[in-house]
């Protein structure tokens, strides 16, 4: 049982670690763009980056907060041969970013690094939910609608696609469930109808 705790445990914790590197704080400080935390909605993900009008920096956030799950699932699948404890590394990943350790457990809402480990874990899956992303933004310019919704769809996805083992399936209904969870001030303005759409212009938080 020891042998098969261990991986389980590094796996969770290594992607956890890997998963609190907020990029988006360290790119907007490296980039003359102050801190993030108190730019539009405080949010340390790649669409408030947005609002600092550096689309260059909140591509290397969503490029880093994408990968940095991606990499976790492809690290503990290369190093252990096994999918569930990928899927833990990526659970931990997911975690880390939403309750990163450096900035006191006060993460992001963890659309990207849902993505990108989606796309590791279960590609098929992970394309159509960037895919339902992409469409429903383009749509409607609300950058949580959209993920809402992909993220709703993703387990249906799954299933259709085939993927096991089913460990990929609770992986993804447990970033699912957190980012509903995460996003429930936005689903209250979506439903008052005072979202703000992508792109819209920065404010700065007192």
């Amino acid at each position: 049982m020891l042998q098969t705790l261990l991986p389980d445990a590094a796996s969770l914790a290594g992607g956890y670690l890997l998963g609190s590197i907020p990029f988006g704080v360290v790119a907007t400080r490296l980039g003359g763009a102050g801190d993030l935390r108190k730019i539009g909605s405080g949010n340390i993900g790649a669409t408030n980056v947005l609002r600092t009008g550096r689309r260059d920096l909140a591509l290397i956030t969503l490029i880093g907060d994408g990968g940095k799950g991606a990499l976790a699932v492809l690290l503990a699948m290369a190093l252990f041969h096994d999918g569930t404890t990928a899927a833990l590394a990526g659970a931990g990943a997911f975690l880390g970013h939403l309750f990163p350790v450096w900035l006191g457990f006060r993460g992001g809402k963890g659309v990207a690094t849902f993505f990108g480990t989606l796309i590791a874990i279960a590609w098929p899956a992970g394309l159509l939910a960037g895919a339902t992303w992409i469409a429903m933004a383009a749509i409607f310019r609300l950058s949580s609608l959209a993920a809402l919704t992909a993220a709703a769809l993703a387990p249906v996805y799954m299933v259709l696609t085939h993927q096991t083992p089913i460990t990929k399936v609770w992986l993804a209904l447990f970033m699912v469930i957190l980012v509903f969870i995460r996003h429930h001030e936005n689903i209250g303005r979506l439903l008052r109808g005072r979202e703000p759409r992508i792109g819209a212009k920065p404010a700065t938080r007192s």
